[in-house]
Protein backbone atom coordinates (compact mmCIF):
# COMPACT_ATOMS: atom_id res chain seq x y z
CA UNK A 1 0.00 0.00 0.00
CA UNK A 2 1.26 3.47 -0.85
CA UNK A 3 1.93 5.75 2.12
CA UNK A 4 -0.33 8.80 2.31
CA UNK A 5 0.44 12.37 3.33
CA UNK A 6 -0.74 13.83 6.65
CA UNK A 7 -2.68 17.10 6.90
CA UNK A 8 -1.25 18.30 3.59
CA UNK A 9 -3.52 21.27 2.97
CA UNK A 10 -2.19 24.02 0.72
CA UNK A 11 -1.76 26.26 3.76
CA UNK A 12 0.28 23.69 5.71
CA UNK A 13 2.42 22.91 2.68
CA UNK A 14 3.18 26.60 2.11
CA UNK A 15 4.02 27.20 5.77
CA UNK A 16 6.32 24.19 5.91
CA UNK A 17 8.13 25.06 2.69
CA UNK A 18 8.54 28.67 3.80
CA UNK A 19 10.02 27.63 7.16
CA UNK A 20 12.28 25.10 5.48
CA UNK A 21 13.65 27.62 2.99
CA UNK A 22 14.04 30.28 5.65
CA UNK A 23 16.07 27.91 7.79
CA UNK A 24 18.25 26.58 4.99
CA UNK A 25 19.77 29.89 3.99
CA UNK A 26 23.53 29.66 4.41
CA UNK A 27 23.85 31.63 7.66
CA UNK A 28 20.90 30.17 9.55
CA UNK A 29 21.57 26.69 8.20
CA UNK A 30 25.02 26.63 9.83
CA UNK A 31 23.62 27.90 13.11
CA UNK A 32 20.67 25.56 13.37
CA UNK A 33 21.49 22.38 11.50
CA UNK A 34 21.08 19.45 13.86
CA UNK A 35 23.50 16.51 13.62
CA UNK A 36 20.55 14.19 13.04
CA UNK A 37 19.63 16.07 9.85
CA UNK A 38 16.71 17.86 11.51
CA UNK A 39 16.08 21.57 11.00
CA UNK A 40 15.25 23.13 14.35
CA UNK A 41 12.73 25.82 13.41
CA UNK A 42 11.81 26.96 16.94
CA UNK A 43 11.67 25.67 20.50
CA UNK A 44 8.50 23.76 19.54
CA UNK A 45 8.91 22.86 15.86
CA UNK A 46 11.34 21.06 13.59
CA UNK A 47 11.39 19.89 9.98
CA UNK A 48 12.81 16.70 8.54
CA UNK A 49 13.30 16.71 4.77
CA UNK A 50 16.32 14.67 3.73
CA UNK A 51 16.81 12.78 0.50
CA UNK A 52 15.81 9.64 2.43
CA UNK A 53 12.76 10.92 4.33
CA UNK A 54 9.58 8.97 3.55
CA UNK A 55 5.88 9.44 4.18
CA UNK A 56 5.94 6.06 5.92
CA UNK A 57 8.14 7.50 8.68
CA UNK A 58 5.54 10.16 9.48
CA UNK A 59 2.80 7.53 9.41
CA UNK A 60 4.81 5.27 11.72
CA UNK A 61 5.02 8.02 14.34
CA UNK A 62 1.30 8.70 14.08
CA UNK A 63 0.57 4.96 14.31
CA UNK A 64 2.69 4.57 17.45
CA UNK A 65 1.10 7.65 19.03
CA UNK A 66 -2.38 6.26 18.41
CA UNK A 67 -1.65 2.75 19.65
CA UNK A 68 0.71 3.26 22.58
CA UNK A 69 1.75 5.75 25.25
CA UNK A 70 5.29 5.91 23.81
CA UNK A 71 6.48 9.53 23.49
CA UNK A 72 7.05 10.29 19.80
CA UNK A 73 7.11 13.59 17.90
CA UNK A 74 3.66 14.80 16.90
CA UNK A 75 3.47 15.13 13.12
CA UNK A 76 1.68 18.32 12.07
CA UNK A 77 1.94 17.62 8.36
CA UNK A 78 3.82 15.51 5.84
CA UNK A 79 3.82 15.71 2.07
CA UNK A 80 5.91 15.18 -1.04
CA UNK A 81 7.07 18.17 -3.06
CA UNK A 82 9.29 17.94 -6.14
CA UNK A 83 10.47 14.47 -5.21
CA UNK A 84 11.31 15.24 -1.58
CA UNK A 85 9.23 14.43 1.50
CA UNK A 86 8.78 17.15 4.14
CA UNK A 87 7.66 16.56 7.72
CA UNK A 88 6.73 19.39 10.06
CA UNK A 89 6.70 17.97 13.56
CA UNK A 90 7.06 18.60 17.25
CA UNK A 91 10.55 19.28 18.54
CA UNK A 92 11.24 16.90 21.42
CA UNK A 93 12.74 18.46 24.53
CA UNK A 94 16.01 17.23 25.96
CA UNK A 95 19.18 15.72 24.55
CA UNK A 96 19.87 12.35 23.00
CA UNK A 97 21.33 9.69 25.29
CA UNK A 98 24.67 9.66 23.49
CA UNK A 99 25.31 13.01 25.16
CA UNK A 100 26.76 12.06 28.52
CA UNK A 101 25.65 8.41 28.79
CA UNK A 102 29.06 7.21 29.96
CA UNK A 103 29.08 9.90 32.67
CA UNK A 104 25.73 8.89 34.13
CA UNK A 105 25.61 7.05 37.45
CA UNK A 106 24.54 3.42 37.47
CA UNK A 107 21.31 4.48 39.17
CA UNK A 108 20.58 7.01 36.42
CA UNK A 109 21.26 4.43 33.71
CA UNK A 110 19.00 1.92 35.46
CA UNK A 111 16.10 4.40 35.53
CA UNK A 112 16.51 5.13 31.81
CA UNK A 113 16.79 1.45 30.88
CA UNK A 114 13.67 0.58 32.89
CA UNK A 115 11.70 3.12 30.86
CA UNK A 116 13.14 1.78 27.60
CA UNK A 117 12.18 -1.74 28.62
CA UNK A 118 8.58 -0.64 29.12
CA UNK A 119 8.62 1.27 25.82
CA UNK A 120 9.89 -1.67 23.78
CA UNK A 121 7.45 -4.05 25.47
CA UNK A 122 4.58 -1.75 24.57
CA UNK A 123 5.78 -1.53 20.98
CA UNK A 124 5.95 -5.31 20.67
CA UNK A 125 2.45 -5.70 22.09
CA UNK A 126 0.85 -3.90 19.14
CA UNK A 127 -1.19 -6.48 17.26
CA UNK A 128 -0.17 -6.88 13.60
CA UNK A 129 -2.77 -6.64 10.84
CA UNK A 130 -4.01 -9.86 9.26
CA UNK A 131 -1.66 -11.33 6.68
CA UNK A 132 1.07 -8.77 7.21
CA UNK A 133 4.58 -9.94 6.43
CA UNK A 134 7.70 -7.79 6.50
CA UNK A 135 6.55 -4.30 5.56
CA UNK A 136 6.41 -0.70 6.67
CA UNK A 137 3.51 0.61 8.74
CA UNK A 138 1.40 1.09 5.60
CA UNK A 139 2.12 -2.35 4.18
CA UNK A 140 4.69 -1.00 1.72
CA UNK A 141 8.46 -1.49 1.41
CA UNK A 142 10.76 -1.12 4.38
CA UNK A 143 13.59 1.41 4.33
CA UNK A 144 16.95 0.73 5.96
CA UNK A 145 20.16 2.45 4.86
CA UNK A 146 22.24 -0.06 6.82
CA UNK A 147 21.23 -3.09 4.77
CA UNK A 148 23.59 -4.13 1.96
CA UNK A 149 23.19 -3.19 -1.71
CA UNK A 150 19.99 -1.16 -1.39
CA UNK A 151 17.89 0.77 1.11
CA UNK A 152 14.37 -0.18 -0.02
CA UNK A 153 13.23 -3.78 0.48
CA UNK A 154 9.97 -5.58 -0.12
CA UNK A 155 7.31 -5.70 1.05
CA UNK A 156 7.42 -9.44 1.72
CA UNK A 157 4.48 -11.76 2.29
CA UNK A 158 6.41 -13.81 4.85
CA UNK A 159 9.45 -13.42 7.09
CA UNK A 160 11.01 -16.32 5.21
CA UNK A 161 10.79 -14.35 1.94
CA UNK A 162 12.58 -11.42 3.56
CA UNK A 163 15.34 -13.71 4.78
CA UNK A 164 15.75 -15.25 1.33
CA UNK A 165 16.19 -11.78 -0.16
CA UNK A 166 18.71 -10.85 2.55
CA UNK A 167 20.94 -13.72 1.49
CA UNK A 168 20.47 -12.99 -2.23
CA UNK A 169 18.40 -16.11 -2.84
CA UNK A 170 21.19 -18.47 -1.75
CA UNK A 171 20.08 -21.99 -0.77
CA UNK A 172 22.12 -25.14 -0.05
CA UNK A 173 21.17 -28.67 -1.07
CA UNK A 174 21.63 -31.49 1.44
CA UNK A 175 24.43 -33.02 -0.65
CA UNK A 176 26.19 -29.71 -1.21
CA UNK A 177 29.18 -28.35 0.69
CA UNK A 178 28.56 -25.05 2.46
CA UNK A 179 30.62 -22.35 4.11
CA UNK A 180 30.84 -22.67 7.92
CA UNK A 181 27.58 -21.62 9.54
CA UNK A 182 25.71 -21.10 6.27
CA UNK A 183 23.53 -24.20 6.57
CA UNK A 184 22.64 -23.22 10.14
CA UNK A 185 21.79 -19.69 8.98
CA UNK A 186 19.47 -20.97 6.27
CA UNK A 187 17.71 -23.29 8.75
CA UNK A 188 17.26 -20.32 11.09
CA UNK A 189 15.96 -18.12 8.26
CA UNK A 190 13.47 -20.76 7.13
CA UNK A 191 11.74 -20.82 10.50
CA UNK A 192 8.98 -21.53 11.40
CA UNK A 193 8.29 -17.95 12.45
CA UNK A 194 5.61 -16.29 14.58
CA UNK A 195 3.93 -13.12 13.38
CA UNK A 196 6.14 -10.07 12.84
CA UNK A 197 6.26 -7.39 15.51
CA UNK A 198 6.27 -3.64 15.13
CA UNK A 199 9.88 -2.53 15.35
CA UNK A 200 11.63 0.83 15.54
CA UNK A 201 14.66 -0.63 13.82
CA UNK A 202 17.35 1.73 15.11
CA UNK A 203 17.21 2.08 18.89
CA UNK A 204 20.56 3.81 19.08
CA UNK A 205 21.33 6.21 21.91
CA UNK A 206 21.24 8.90 19.20
CA UNK A 207 17.51 8.30 18.71
CA UNK A 208 16.41 8.38 22.35
CA UNK A 209 15.79 11.80 23.89
CA UNK A 210 15.83 12.49 27.62
CA UNK A 211 15.74 15.28 30.17
CA UNK A 212 17.55 14.19 33.28
CA UNK A 213 16.44 10.63 33.95
CA UNK A 214 13.17 10.92 32.03
CA UNK A 215 12.80 9.77 28.43
CA UNK A 216 11.05 12.53 26.50
CA UNK A 217 10.86 10.94 23.06
CA UNK A 218 11.89 8.24 20.63
CA UNK A 219 12.83 9.76 17.27
CA UNK A 220 13.98 8.73 13.78
CA UNK A 221 11.37 6.15 12.76
CA UNK A 222 12.55 5.85 9.14
CA UNK A 223 13.35 2.12 9.52
CA UNK A 224 10.20 1.25 11.46
CA UNK A 225 7.88 -1.51 10.35
CA UNK A 226 6.66 -5.05 10.83
CA UNK A 227 9.82 -7.10 11.22
CA UNK A 228 11.02 -10.50 12.51
CA UNK A 229 10.83 -10.68 16.33
CA UNK A 230 14.61 -10.63 16.76
CA UNK A 231 15.23 -7.61 14.51
CA UNK A 232 14.94 -4.91 17.18
CA UNK A 233 17.60 -6.58 19.29
CA UNK A 234 20.13 -7.38 16.59
CA UNK A 235 19.83 -3.99 14.88
CA UNK A 236 20.21 -2.17 18.22
CA UNK A 237 23.24 -4.30 19.13
CA UNK A 238 25.06 -3.59 15.85
CA UNK A 239 25.89 -0.02 16.76
CA UNK A 240 27.57 2.61 14.61
CA UNK A 241 31.14 3.76 15.45
CA UNK A 242 29.84 6.79 17.38
CA UNK A 243 27.76 4.56 19.58
CA UNK A 244 29.97 1.62 20.65
CA UNK A 245 29.34 2.23 24.35
CA UNK A 246 25.61 1.65 23.75
CA UNK A 247 26.13 -2.05 23.03
CA UNK A 248 26.50 -2.71 26.76
CA UNK A 249 23.14 -1.03 27.41
CA UNK A 250 21.08 -2.98 24.87
CA UNK A 251 20.75 -6.10 27.04
CA UNK A 252 19.35 -3.87 29.77
CA UNK A 253 16.15 -3.07 27.87
CA UNK A 254 15.80 -5.82 25.24
CA UNK A 255 15.78 -9.55 25.91
CA UNK A 256 19.22 -10.90 24.94
CA UNK A 257 19.02 -13.21 21.92
CA UNK A 258 22.47 -14.79 21.60
CA UNK A 259 21.53 -17.36 18.94
CA UNK A 260 19.76 -14.80 16.75
CA UNK A 261 22.70 -12.43 17.18
CA UNK A 262 25.12 -15.14 16.08
CA UNK A 263 22.97 -15.83 13.01
CA UNK A 264 22.99 -12.14 12.11
CA UNK A 265 26.77 -12.07 12.44
CA UNK A 266 26.99 -14.96 9.96
CA UNK A 267 24.61 -13.20 7.58
CA UNK A 268 26.66 -10.04 7.72
CA UNK A 269 29.85 -12.01 7.13
CA UNK A 270 28.59 -13.66 3.94
CA UNK A 271 25.97 -11.27 2.60
CA UNK A 272 27.06 -7.78 3.55
CA UNK A 273 27.67 -5.54 6.51
CA UNK A 274 25.19 -2.97 7.68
Amino acid sequence: MESQAINDSLWMRLVTLFLYRLNTTTFIHHLRKHPARILLVSSKLCIKATAFTTLAEANAMRFVARNTSIPVPKVYCSFKHKGRVYMLMQRIAGRDLSDGWTRRSEESKARILAQLKAITAELRNIQPPNRVGVANVDGGPIFDQRLPDKSIWGPFAMIRDFHLELRHGVTVRDDEEAFPGLRELIAFHDGPWPKPVFTHGDLSSLNIMAQGDEITGIVDWESAGWMPPYWEYTSAWHVNPRNVFWRDAVDGFLTPLPHELEMEKIRRQYFGEF
